[in-house]
């Protein structure tokens, strides 16, 4: 007899308590999503490109709806490329492409990554930034952090003491950070961010415009010591500007909408901030991810790709002086993650996300 061999599932799919319910009752549509997060984490965006697609090129498109978008350094970054065309896949394409082709010489100065990250930016949204702001159905929010004290400081040695300083506070109690930093929510001007009020930390939320889209998208990528702060987004409080993950790396926040928070994510876990990442007992809310619908790469999925794992941003040291190598790992992964995209459309299609959804 031929044994006949499956291939293991791409996906790994959880959902907090309330969204849990709700699939039970109905199976999922489009016109459920209001809500999508994207969180921080560099080139993992490009292993996600396939689902992106499936998502936003396909099935999204079948119900015009305003959803909001709200996402931290990359994941604004990818959805800034959704919103900034009426043909979002080419528009993730061609972030995927931008980012893969980045090539940096051996002790790159912040300032010179900041420099070809204005570059990236201007090819990839340049000339659309009123498309962004009047989208029909999309509502871009922007994610970012203003610096305080010991973090606003632009010189290595300062900057590497701010940040020690906050490694410290924050392994104390997460609100410690309150000290070095504050959010910001850059929120389409139509439409408020679909958080219910926040105060864990002192939050600013501020309407996007043509003069501040750029910056902003900018700061919400600027990891500190590898780029430079942004000085005085315009229309927000002065200061210095650096990445949003640095707070909300995946999102953990108190989102209010209608139907379902349809997260494609990197990971299956939620971790609240950038120095939660190796601190296994932070994890997210479940209080304020009761409704989310979490759609993450599956570990037989990842064992499968070229080095393992999604490309990241440690990729540029382990290539060292073979970009080319680097790049042919990179646009192996954004390949395959086509699979992952054809799996949701699938599992949706065919009515079966039942039988393979876990609790958040």
């Amino acid at each position: 007899m031929t044994a006949i061999h499956t291939r293991a599932p791409a996906l790994t799919i959880r959902a907090g308590r309330r969204a849990m319910q709700r699939l039970q009752e109905k199976p999922l549509t489009p016109d459920d999503v209001h809500v999508i997060p994207g969180a921080a984490g560099g080139p993992k965006a490009l292993g996600l490109s396939g689902l992106d697609k499936a998502i936003f090129g396909d099935w999204l498109l079948r119900v015009e709806q305003e959803r909001s978008l709200i996402g931290s350094s990359i994941g604004s970054w990818r959805f800034a490329a959704i919103a900034s065309s009426d043909n979002p896949r080419a528009q993730l394409a061609r972030l995927a492409e931008l980012y893969t082709s980045q090539r940096f010489s051996k002790g790159v100065t912040a300032a010179e990554v900041s420099r070809q990250s204005v570059e990236f930016l201007e090819e990839l949204i340049g000339g659309r930034e009123d498309y962004i702001l009047e989208h029909p159905w999309y509502r871009l929010n922007i994610v970012v952090v203003r610096t305080l004290g010991m973090l606003e400081p632009e010189s290595r040695g300062r900057l590497g003491l701010g940040l020690m300083g906050a490694i410290g506070a924050n392994m104390v109690g997460r609100r410690h950070l309150g000290r070095f930093m504050e959010r910001g929510i850059l929120h389409d001007a139509r439409q408020k961010a679909p958080l219910a009020p926040l105060n864990d930390f002192l939050s600013h939320e501020v309407p996007l415009t043509r003069d501040n889209l750029q910056p902003a998208l900018l700061a919400s990528a600027s990891i500190p010591l590898v780029m430079s702060g942004v000085r005085d987004i315009p229309g927000a409080p002065g200061g210095i500007y650096r990445d949003g993950g640095l707070l909300d790396y995946h999102l953990d926040l108190p989102y209010e909408q209608p139907g379902v928070v349809l997260y494609p994510h990197f990971t299956d876990r939620i971790v609240p901030g950038w120095f939660d990442k190796t601190l296994p007992w932070r994890r997210g809310d479940a209080t304020r991810l009761q409704d989310v619908l979490l759609v993450a790469p599956s570990p037989d999925y990842l064992a499968g790709l070229p080095d393992r794992k999604l490309p990241d941003r440690k990729d540029f040291e382990t290539y060292v002086g073979d970009d080319s190598g680097r790049e042919r790992s990179w646009r192996r992964a954004i390949a395959e993650s086509e699979r992952m995209g054809d799996e949701f459309l699938e599992l949706l299609e065919t009515g079966r996300l039942m039988d393979v959804l876990q609790p958040l």
